[in-house]
């Protein structure tokens, strides 16, 4: 028979005595990387290539502290780089509906900003007082007087050869005419038609003469004008260099170095110029405001504070968050916008350096995966709203001049999101080339115990929480184990650790303690598993009460105890169900009523099948097997997945069958394969745990128990009251390698071996399997006899002898 495990063979306890120090904060802090270097070497590759491609998926489960894991690496990292330079968007005076970018310097950018600002606030003062002092007032009153003496001579020049003829030039209100002259005033129209026919022909030849000259000299004044108009503009620009010309030049010189922004005060000297009369005009086409704030800075990205290369981290990793927007406000009841509205987005701010996001929110959020791989294939960022991108607007709008892209994308994510990625998406792995996959569990063992109080230490400090004594981190090192399920392991994911030691701390406040120790943690795990655990209680109590039917006293045929785990969130907990089967002389088949339900899922139906193929190798190896069972999992009305039942129905089959009862204080978990050999199962500790609370519940405990597989004995971590319980002896654990050895202890009888003509003992195990097997051949081979079967031929029974037997099955 086998022995019930020893205390020690269920928990691995960590000695206080293991560690040298007396509180966690006489050791030093930990990079909390360490424990994982596969990821490490490959963050380490990921961020020192900088060839296409290799951006980085960092694979994790959730509860690795991803983030702050990742953040600290690249932190690290981007400290020795350079800054990335700052980003601008300028006006574009050939085309504004394409604002220029320009790249500075970092910190150049908020410099020039001032200065243009400073350059603005200067004209905005200088130019008005320019064009309002008295030496420009005096310049232009001597151009526009000399200019009217000019028009004024050309006149006058044909009204003296007018009066050298007798003629005078009259001005009227519509325009100048002439007259005959009598001395000084003009001849009346009566003097006129007593002069001579000569006379009058002469001064008509004349005044003809005079009207052509006239003509001429009006025609001179639209010249004379674009001549005035052409002296005051040289004028109005020669004023304005006065002022533009020392600012724009100290500037230049400033920025000798920066070709664009040379290039943007050129253009600023060019306009300034263009538009001189919105400076002097009363109404000008294009106010002197609007002149100005073409020449303004929209500085994008500002890197004058950054030490090393930016890493950001956009939490809604949306379309609009990754590549900016262009802001509008209404004007007029019109929405308006220019470059001073382009905003910038996270790829703008991580350009040059570290751009962190979660896969899901890129995965989730409409267009931003799509939008993410776009720019990586382009290698630039277009600032353009979703609608733009995807042509479902016309309206006319800015398309700002893309900025190249220099960065490394670290997607942070599930396994699952990596691997359905590089399945459906040909784009992924040649856009995210590096998978840097952290480590679930670290071993456990002496140089991983001073190492993990190590990491105990550094996430206390961090967390500014009470020191650690060595019994409180030999408790959570224990936990550790727990977490992990298993004893020669410890998990590696950051948050439970972290969660537990706040809680700790909060109980180690609550006894007015300066030092956390074990009890503090003890209560802090109590405290979590019992605020998650009113479900479990709940279905307990069913049990408890008889709701659900669960046997732990007594022997039943046909019935056994299985083991189930429910999982609620982050919460497991197991509990014990009823296995029964059915058996009777049929046809080989053995029913499986979850399937036929449709409440057993696929891994289920297959165990249920191996168990089916393993019964009939067993004992049936040269006959067929005569036999209808069938299989069920009593009151559950939900799901059945999984095969750690599978062990439990074998006992459940053969007992139907052989008419063994079973001990129903003895709960089975385990799965098999087809020669019977019991594998290894999830959730052990949550079903022993589980099982024994529902034992304990009952009353006192009287040597209740669980069968599990040899191979999940080092992942057993059992809580103290169950350990206390074996102590006393009031529960047991056995381990098992082979279903046999779950009959044995379930039927209490011993297999029997067969001798030399295949019989086994009758009292045995097997002597009755056999016993009923035949009998169930020979019902069948009787029923269908009377139904007129066809013709029986000879074949052996399992003793050698001849019987007789219908068709096959």
């Amino acid at each position: 028979m086998v022995e019930p495990l020893g205390v020690a063979q269920v928990y691995r306890t960590c000695p206080d005595e293991a560690f040298a120090f007396e509180v966690t904060s006489e050791l030093e802090s930990l990079d909390l990387l360490s424990g994982h270097d596969r990821a490490r070497e490959a963050l380490s590759f990921g961020t020192a290539i900088r060839s296409d491609g290799f951006n980085l998926f960092v694979l994790g489960q959730p509860g690795h502290g991803k983030h702050s894991l990742v953040g600290r690496f690249l932190s690290e990292r981007s400290r020795g780089e350079a800054p990335p330079p700052d980003w601008c968007y300028l006006f574009n005076f050939d085309d504004p509906a394409v604002p220029r970018q320009l790249a500075l310097p970092p910190g150049l950018g908020r410099q020039l900003r001032a200065d243009i600002e400073a350059l603005v606030d200067e004209l905005q003062r200088a130019i008005p007082a320019v064009f309002e002092s008295e030496e420009y007032q005096n310049r232009l009153h001597e151009l526009k007087q000399a200019m009217g003496e000019r028009q004024s001579d050309a006149v006058e020049a044909v009204r003296r050869e007018a009066r050298e003829h007798d003629i005078i030039l009259l001005s009227t209100p519509n325009g100048f005419t002439f007259a005959p002259a009598d001395g000084d005033k003009m001849m009346s129209p009566k003097d006129y038609e007593a002069l001579a026919k000569d006379d009058r022909e002469r001064i008509e030849g004349t005044v003809e003469i005079l009207q052509r000259k006239l003509t001429q000299a009006i025609r001179q004044m639209p010249r004379l004008a674009k001549e005035l108009r052409a002296q005051v503009n040289t004028l109005n620009e020669e004023m304005l260099q006065s002022v533009i010309g020392a600012p724009l030049a100290e500037l230049e010189e400033r920025y000798a170095d920066e070709a664009g922004v040379l290039a943007h005060l050129a253009a600023i000297r060019e306009a300034l110029l263009q538009h001189v009369d919105s400076f002097h005009a009363d109404e000008p086409d294009i106010p002197p405001e609007a002149v100005f704030s073409r020449f303004h800075i929209n500085l994008l990205v500002d890197n004058a504070d950054t030490q090393g290369a930016p890493v950001i981290y956009q939490d809604l990793p949306s379309h609009q968050h990754l590549v900016g927007r262009i802001e509008h406000h209404v004007h007029n009841g019109t929405l308006i916008t220019d470059f001073s509205l382009i905003r910038a987005g996270a790829l703008h701010h991580a350009n040059g350096g570290y751009l962190v996001l979660d896969a899901r929110g890129v995965l989730t959020q409409p267009g931003a995966w799509e939008t993410l791989k776009r720019i990586l294939r382009a290698g630039e960022i277009r600032t353009e709203s979703l609608e733009q991108a995807y042509g479902l607007i016309s309206t006319v709008s800015l398309e700002p001049e893309p900025i190249p892209l220099d960065i490394k994308i670290v997607l942070l994510g599930e396994r699952l999101f990596y691997y359905l990625l590089c399945e459906h998406d040909p784009e992924f792995l040649e856009l995210f080339k590096v998978q840097a996959d952290l480590e679930d569990e670290l071993d456990r063992d002496a140089v991983h115990h001073d190492f993990y109080a190590r990491m105990i230490a550094t996430l206390a400090r961090e967390a500014a929480l009470r020191p650690l004594d060595r019994s409180g981190v030999a408790a959570v090192i224990e936990r550790a184990s727990r977490l992990a399920d298993d004893q020669r392991k410890l998990t590696a994911r950051h948050r439970d650790l972290h969660d537990l030691l706040l809680e700790a701390d909060h109980w180690a406040g609550e006894e007015g303690v300066t030092v956390i120790s074990r009890g503090q943690v003890d209560k802090a795990v109590a405290q979590q598993l019992w605020r998650a655990g009113r479900i479990r209680e709940l279905s307990h109590e069913q049990i408890t009460r008889g709701t659900r039917m669960i046997a732990t006293e007594g022997r039943v045929t046909g019935q056994v105890n299985g083991l189930t785990v429910l999982q609620l969130g982050d919460f497991a907990f197991g509990q014990p169900t009823r296995i029964t089967a059915t058996a009777r002389p049929g046809s080989g088949q053995v029913v499986d009523l979850e399937r036929e339900s449709r409440l057993g899922g696929r891994i289920h139906s297959k165990a249920v099948m191996i168990l089916s193929r393993y019964l009939a190798n067993r004992y049936a190896l040269e006959t067929p097997l005569s036999l209808s069972a069938s299989l069920a999992f009593e009151q559950s009305y939900g799901g059945i997945e999984g095969d750690s039942a599978s062990v439990a129905e074998v006992c459940a089959l053969v007992s139907a069958i052989g008419r063994m009862a079973l001990d129903q204080s003895l709960a089975v978990t385990g799965s098999i394969n087809q020669h019977g050999e019991v594998q290894a199962v999830g959730g052990v500790n949550e079903k022993v745990e589980g099982f024994f609370d529902v034992c304990r519940a009952r009353g006192e405990l009287s040597g209740q128990g669980v069968i599990l597989p040899a191979a999940n004995v080092e992942h057993l971590m059992l809580n103290g009251e169950v350990r206390e319980a074996m102590e006393a002896g009031t529960f047991r654990v056995y381990a098992i390698h082979h279903v046999d050895e779950a009959l044995a202890l379930l039927t209490g009888l011993e297999l029997g071996a067969a001798d030399e003509h295949g019989h086994f003992p009758e009292a045995s195990l097997n002597g009755r399997m056999q016993a009923r097997l035949m009998a169930f051949r020979k019902a069948v081979k009787v029923a269908r006899g009377k139904g007129g079967a066809e013709k029986d031929r000879p074949t052996k029974d399992e003793g050698g002898n001849d019987e007789e037997e219908g068709g096959d099955e």
